[in-house]
């Protein structure tokens, strides 16, 4: 598809399809999105050059994924290149992964689900599962994300995970860059952002799952935003 001025920007869709609920609701308002949407399974992305031509990217929820190592190659082409990026669920996991392993120096870092031993637990199972919940998000003020809701200092959102950080890195995470921008009533980040960056957000809800055909959430729309700027600029 094109516009009046050439190409629609791509935003790649990084995951395994069919592995969460939330990818049936993607499926209902791409359609309605102002960018064009490319599911780019995990197994794929063995080089980064298959991301060539896409002006956003977006990990999908449904960890563990097939190819782990694709994915926080994916993120970290996005970060380091300036590309949009939004995770959410398995996406925010990952990206903190990706983050303590090449900025903070935990060459270790994992999810649990991948490996229950590991040396370092950075994803680990939630104090209180979170599957098909809404809970309140208490919202950094200045942060983008609290942009996303105009500025707002708490909003409802909804989840459908087990797994979250491990509370143990908060403080390493944040010392090395990370914007922790959103949080539940008990203190816990629900959401992360790289400053500096022209859009990275994680969250561990899922805008997905309250979206639909008329109603895409704020936090999709702000990002598709961002990928048009990111593709008019690169044009």
């Amino acid at each position: 598809m094109t516009t009046a001025t050439g190409p629609r920007p791509r935003v790649a869709l990084i995951g395994d399809h069919g592995k969460s609920p939330a990818h049936a609701r993607l499926d209902s308002i791409r359609a309605e999105l102002d960018v064009d949407t490319e599911w780019v399974p995990s197994a794929t992305i063995t080089r980064t050059e298959v991301l060539d031509g896409f002006d956003g990217i977006w990990v999908v929820p449904g960890s563990p994924y097939e190819n782990k190592n694709g994915v926080l190659a994916a993120i970290r082409h996005a970060r380091e290149n300036g590309i949009p990026y939004l995770g959410t669920c398995g996406g925010f996991q990952h990206a903190l992964i990706e983050y303590a392993r090449t900025v903070v120096g935990l060459t270790d870092a994992d999810d649990v689900q991948y490996d229950p031993e590991a040396a370092t637990p950075l994803i680990v199972p939630l104090t209180c599962c979170l599957a098909g919940e809404q809970a309140p998000l208490l919202l950094t003020a200045g942060s983008r994300l609290a942009s996303v809701y105009g500025g707002a200092d708490r909003t409802t959102e909804t989840y459908h995970c087990k797994y979250g950080l491990n509370g143990e890195f908060v403080e390493r995470l944040t010392d090395a860059g990370v914007l922790f921008s959103g949080w539940d009533t008990e203190g816990a980040p629900r959401a992360a952002e790289m400053p500096g960056h022209p859009f990275f957000i994680g969250t561990l809800f899922q805008p997905e799952l309250v979206s639909g055909p008329g109603n895409v959430h704020p936090l999709i729309t702000a990002y598709t935003a961002a990928v048009r700027a990111h593709a008019a600029v690169a044009a």
